[in-house]
């Protein structure tokens, strides 16, 4: 084929992926990586506010007998900070770095299910909405962000509060839900040519054992949500011990999902950290295999400690013994992965300590302080000390912030130039990183003392002669510190956005096949598919080839063989559409219709009912298109690096 001829090729490729113009267009758009932004940047924008909303609490905190806040606005403060943070900001923004990320990873031109994508977005979108405005109208959660029975129900919880709580599980987890979906699907399925499964990048094998733990762990809190509604809406018992029910039953229920949800956060960040110190080490990571097992073997067993959260409720002796062997048993697949990103710096090349590499080393530092203190209250003698003291909020963050948090902003770093095409300032990028760093270990640190000299989570204020007020006070000064650290990562991301200089297609001389394509991608992403030879493809090939293209003017994507990535298919993917957007509407009115009658989940599935039926309503052109192609085998199959003919 002549350049000409790919050229012309390319252009109706491009026209045939490209997005319908418009507000409407906005509102119809199913490509991956623009949902994938925006997932990002409503997650980031909860992120602030949550942040906005521990400011106000540490104010609080700075000064004994402070009356700056009163024990009402309080608690859903508290509430709400927890809440957004782990359902509406730690895993929503790892799953958008998931949906941007793996498609171009494993070579496809778009994520599997497209429009439920779009779907998903809506959905989390309006859940977080709602429980934003319920509490400007004050009727948020006051309960904390595990919402404990009875305090939650509907005896000491009155009102419409902690009902919002509930429907935003409800909306959060069928979005994540359906993210999980269609990330299986896409790296099973939709990989290029060539990508076996030993072939697959460490970020994508992250990104599915996440996926997996939040289809298993995600219906238990969702069931649980629903019969605290239900006691509180309906009248049924679930949780009330008087009539038959049980209050450990919501401990059950909530912490079987509660202790996946710390890997649903951590492993995709595992992922960042093994991409980055890949990049910057100029050294495909040292144990493939180990790596892979160790987050498989994280995922398994993150299903098996979630008791150790409820040590001081009367368990019996043997059940906490299993549970703290559980416990102290799960570190060794995340210590394998330490080590092998240690070997990996000791036989790589000449490190080069851009920003990305900063905040991979300071999640070292940080996450093994958590990691730590994590096995500390993992021993039922030495919970029963610290169970709701600060102590275990300051294990917390270190775990989350330290193990997630960290990678997070430095994937940001290192990936900002594929999704923008602009480079971020180092300059900036440093002084971003030491400001977060020092503020956080000196905001949260102080907090293992105060939990040891007896201070207990949710207490607004304190007296004077607990002592608490000189380690609340540098608290709240590291807590500005990581407050400008955000300011200076906001501020560096605007300027690049304004006049930094272009990225390049690959920057950092990366070996993943996202910096095959240009910064930032096309909308097909590639226009042919690649072949793949290597774990690290660009290293080993700079200009990877292509098999033959695939039918234009049509939305075709190659459908490939679980193990060997053979090609088998050609689908058609769906055009954009505005029922996505409808169906989220409708669904939305029967969630939050359902707070105030039981007779919306009836009404409210009519118009559901009709968002699906136009969903689905195939048009002329998916019609005339539905299995027309396919992928008609060799006589002989090929080697994984000498992919199957396509014939049309």
């Amino acid at each position: 084929m002549t350049s000409a001829e790919y050229e012309r090729e390319r252009a109706e490729v491009e026209k045939t992926w490209a997005e319908k113009p418009g507000w409407l267009g906005q509102l119809m758009v199913v490509n991956h990586r623009t949902v994938a932004l925006r997932y990002l940047v409503t997650t980031f924008v909860f992120f602030l506010l949550a942040g906005l909303m521990a400011a106000a609490m540490r104010l609080q905190l700075a000064r004994a007998d402070n009356d700056l806040i009163g024990p009402d606005l309080y608690n859903q403060l508290f509430s709400m900070h927890g809440s957004v943070m782990m359902f509406l900001f730690a895993v929503p923004v790892l799953e958008a770095m998931g949906i941007y990320l793996v498609p171009l990873m494993v070579g496809a031109r778009n994520i599997a299910f497209p429009r439920l994508n779009a779907f998903s977005y809506w959905v989390f979108l309006f859940g977080g909405l709602m429980i934003f405005i319920a509490f400007a109208l004050d009727i948020g959660p006051e309960a904390g962000w595990f919402s404990y029975v009875p305090l939650a129900g509907p005896e000491f919880s009155p009102g419409k509060r902690q009902d919002f709580w509930a429907q935003l599980i409800t909306f959060t987890e069928l979005s994540a839900l359906i993210v999980s979906v269609e990330i299986i699907v896409t790296a099973f399925k939709l990989r290029t040519p060539g990508m076996t499964l030993k072939r697959i990048p460490l970020f994508v094998w992250a990104q599915v054992a996440t996926a997996f733990m939040v289809l298993f762990a995600m219906p238990a809190v969702m069931l649980g949500s629903s019969f605290l509604i239900s006691d509180r809406l309906v009248g049924t018992h679930f949780f009330n011990p008087a009539e038959g029910g049980d209050a450990l039953l919501w401990q059950h229920l909530f912490w079987f999902f509660g202790h996946p949800e710390v890997y649903i956060i951590f492993v995709p960040a595992l992922g960042i950290v093994s991409e980055i110190v890949a990049a910057f080490t100029r050294r495909a990571v040292f144990g493939y295999l180990p790596v892979v097992l160790s987050l498989l073997a994280t995922a398994i067993l993150s299903f098996g400690l979630w008791v150790h959260h409820m040590f001081t409720t009367g368990l019996p002796p043997a059940g906490m013994s299993f549970f703290t062997a559980a416990s102290l048993l799960i570190a060794i697949p995340t210590g394998v992965q330490i080590f092998c990103w240690i070997a990996t710096f000791a036989t790589g090349g000449r490190l080069r300590f851009h920003t990305p590499l900063l905040f991979v080393v300071g999640f070292f530092f940080i996450f093994i302080i958590g990691g730590l203190t994590g096995v500390m209250v993992a021993s039922a003698t030495l919970d029963s000390q610290f169970h709701d003291s600060y102590f275990v909020v300051a294990h917390l963050h270190y775990v989350l912030i330290g193990g997630a948090l960290f990678p997070l902003v430095g994937g940001i770093y290192y990936w900002f130039p594929k999704m923008t095409g602009r480079m971020l300032s180092e300059r900036a990028g440093r002084w971003q990183f030491w400001l977060f760093f020092i503020g956080f270990n000196v905001t949260f640190f102080p907090m293992h003392i105060l939990g040891i000299e007896g201070m207990t989570r949710r207490i607004y204020t304190y007296s004077a002669s607990s002592g608490w007020e000189g380690l609340n006070q540098l608290a709240t000064g590291g807590a500005l510190m990581i407050a400008a650290s955000v300011v200076v990562l906001i501020a560096n991301i605007i300027s690049s956005l304004r006049k930094a200089r272009t990225a390049g297609d690959n920057p950092w001389d990366a070996p993943g096949l996202e910096w095959a394509t240009s910064s930032p991608p096309p909308p097909s992403n590639f226009v042919r598919p690649l072949v793949v030879t290597s774990r690290t493809p660009l290293w080993v090939t700079p200009h990877p080839e292509t098999v033959i293209g695939l039918p234009t003017g049509i939305r075709s994507v190659l459908v490939t063989r679980v193990h060997d990535a053979e090609p088998h298919h050609i689908s058609v993917f769906p055009t954009p559409s505005i029922w996505p957007f409808l169906s989220a509407i409708a669904v939305t009115i029967l969630f939050i219709g359902s707070i105030f009658t039981p007779w919306a989940l009836v009404w409210g599935a009519v118009p559901v009912a009709i968002g699906l039926i136009g969903w689905f309503w195939p048009t002329k052109e998916e019609t005339a298109t539905h299995c027309k192609y396919e992928v008609k085998p060799p006589r002989e199959a090929p080697p994984p690096s000498e992919p199957a003919e396509l014939r049309l």
